[in-house]
């Protein structure tokens, strides 16, 4: 029988930030509640009918939400590297926790881990001077997120967008740290033009390969002259982009995948986070590719 296609997101999606709240909480010295911002990311996947939900990554930026727990790193108006980098307790686990409680027992949840290379190209060094050194000692911190992670969710997704502009010889090891006997599938995700690594992301550890494939139609061809063991998380609706993809559209883009990579498209998504996204352009972008994920799983 032929295996359903997923919907699912990659990460964030837009907050609903309420700033007199904030203004509030921080001249009261009290603490924010960042349930209902969660809440409402939540509501909003399940509501559009996707398979695969996170948390939305409303609680901070991508960089901050990891580096704010990790010994070793402080943040102003940059995150910087002050200390040797380690694990300090969880991160992001309380957040899928609530999520958890949140969802329909028939729907996923994934946990999203913002990956070394792309912590240690967005932190200023003002300890180690040496690159790969934080990232070994980032990917070491996040090896024991992801121990702890993968008894929440249903799997985890190492988001490491700075794979597109470079990705060092030492990746694969570094993604292998933090996928060793873990559970639950792994995922990869690297936006942008990847065409010219393609070799590269093929060796890496995971279970599935999760790339721009709408703003990047070029991936096509940088994939397909390759075997391969992962399957595919198909970037099917721009995520750099306020158009909203008619379902028409998106089911061709869906169907040219599928005629190429054949079963290894497990998974359909936006093709980056949406935090930049207005909301209700998100929702709708969402909305039509759950209406695409319909019309293909017949």
């Amino acid at each position: 029988m032929k295996t359903r296609i997923k919907t699912c997101v990659i990460g964030s999606y837009p907050p609903q930030i309420d700033t007199i709240e904030l203004m509030h909480s921080y001249f009261n010295q009290e603490e924010v509640t960042w349930e209902k911002y969660i809440e409402y990311a939540v509501n909003d996947m399940i509501n559009a009918g996707i398979d695969v939900v996170s948390d939305g990554q409303t609680r901070d930026p991508f960089i901050q939400i990891f580096t704010r727990k990790l010994k070793g790193c402080r943040t102003r108006n940059r995150t910087e590297i002050v200390d040797k980098i380690e694990y300090h307790g969880p991160i992001i686990i309380d957040d899928q926790k609530y999520v958890r409680d949140l969802i329909p027992k028939d729907k996923k949840l994934k946990g999203v881990i913002t990956g070394p290379c792309t912590l240690t190209n967005s932190c200023i060094d003002l300890y180690y001077n040496d690159e790969k050194k934080t990232a070994f000692d980032f990917a070491y911190a996040l090896k024991k997120e992801a121990e702890a992670l993968q008894k929440h969710v249903d799997m985890i997704s190492i988001d490491e967008p700075f794979f597109s502009n470079h990705i060092p010889d030492y990746s694969k090891e570094l993604i292998g740290i933090i996928t060793k006997d873990i559970s639950c599938p792994t995922i990869l995700h690297a936006c942008g033009d990847v065409s010219t690594i393609v070799p590269e992301l093929l060796e890496m550890p995971v279970d599935i390969l999760s790339h721009e494939f709408k703003a990047s139609p070029q991936l096509f061809d940088a994939f397909k002259e390759y075997s391969f063991s992962q399957g595919i998380c198909l970037g099917s609706v721009r995520s750099d982009d306020i158009r909203v993809e008619p379902v028409e559209e998106i089911t061709k883009h869906i169907i040219r995948a599928i005629d190429i990579f054949g079963d290894k498209i497990i998974q359909i998504s936006p093709d980056c986070g949406q935090r930049l996204l207005p909301r209700d352009v998100a929702f709708q972008k969402l909305k039509n590719l759950t209406k695409a994920g319909e019309k293909i799983n017949g």
